[in-house]
């Protein structure tokens, strides 16, 4: 039994790849791209909600 050849698995459709490679074809890699900017910009509205409540809470909380 010769065994698997060394590989790795397409991270968006799952198809072998080399083991050097992330996706398999271009239309893969747009659509990688295009949900690693859908990630960014969601991470940056969070952080902006979330220092948008600090400052909230820091201008309505009562003064000792």
């Amino acid at each position: 039994m010769p065994g698997i050849v060394p590989h790795r698995h397409c991270v968006i459709c799952g198809k072998a790849i080399e083991p050097d490679e992330i996706t398999c074809s271009e239309e893969c890699q747009r659509t990688l791209e295009k949900e690693r900017k859908k990630q960014r910009n969601f991470m940056i509205f969070m952080m902006g909600g979330f220092l948008i409540l600090i400052i909230l809470l820091f201008l309505f909380s009562p003064s000792r």
